[in-house]
C-alpha cells in the first residue's frame, strides 16, 4: 500500500506541476495578447497619423499641377506683352498703349490670384545660385560680381507654399578666362 501512496504522491505533484504550467502559460497567452493589442494599437494610431498628413498635404498642396499650368499662361501673356510692344509694325498704333496696359491688368490680376494662393516668384537676381530654387542655362563671364552669382533671370521661377512649382531659369557669373584672352591677344 506505500507503493500505492508514493504513486498517488507522485501523480499529484506531477498533476500540481502540469497545473503550474498550464497557468504560466495562461500567463504567457495572456501577456502575448496583451503585447499584439497594444502594437495593434501603436499601428492603428500611426496609421491614422499618416492619413492625417496626406488629407492635410491634399489640401494644402492639391492644386500643385493646375498651379503649374497655370504658369504657362502667364509666361505666355508676358510673351505676348513683349511681342506687341517691340513690334515695329504696332509701334504707330495710336491704341497700343491701351492695349498693353489691359495686357498689364490682366497680368497683375493673375498674379493677384497666384498670391492669394501661395504661389509666389522667386526673387533671384543678384542672389547667390542655389540648385534648389534655380536652374543655370548660361554662365556669363563678369568679373565684377563674386562667382556663382545670378546675373539674369532667363524665366521666373515660383514657389507653391513651400514647396519648389518651378526653379528660376537663370544666368550665372564666372570668372572671366583670361587664358583664352591672352591666347587671342598673341594672335
Amino acid at each position: 500500500m506505500a507503493d500505492l501512496n508514493d504513486e498517488d504522491r507522485e501523480n499529484k505533484e506531477s498533476k500540481s506541476i502540469k497545473d503550474e504550467s498550464k497557468e504560466l502559460s495562461i500567463e504567457e497567452k495572456l501577456k502575448d495578447t496583451e503585447d499584439k493589442l497594444l502594437r495593434s494599437l501603436a499601428e492603428q494610431e500611426n496609421q491614422r497619423s499618416r492619413f492625417e498628413k496626406e488629407i492635410k498635404e491634399a489640401i494644402d498642396f492639391g492644386g500643385f499641377s493646375f498651379a503649374r499650368e497655370n504658369l504657362a499662361i502667364l509666361d505666355n501673356l508676358q510673351r505676348a506683352h513683349n511681342s506687341i510692344k517691340n513690334d515695329p509694325n504696332l509701334k504707330n498704333n495710336k491704341d497700343l498703349s491701351k492695349f498693353l496696359k489691359n495686357i498689364e491688368i490682366i497680368e497683375k490680376d493673375l498674379l493677384s490670384i497666384f498670391k492669394k494662393n501661395k504661389i509666389e516668384k522667386i526673387n533671384s537676381l543678384n542672389k547667390k545660385f542655389d540648385p534648389n530654387f534655380h536652374q543655370a542655362m548660361v554662365e556669363i563671364e563678369d568679373d565684377n560680381v563674386e562667382i556663382g552669382t545670378i546675373v539674369q533671370e532667363i524665366q521666373p521661377g515660383y514657389m507653391f507654399g513651400d514647396r519648389l512649382l518651378r526653379p528660376s531659369m537663370v544666368a550665372v557669373s564666372k570668372k572671366k578666362d583670361h587664358k583664352n584672352k591672352d591666347k587671342n591677344e598673341k594672335k
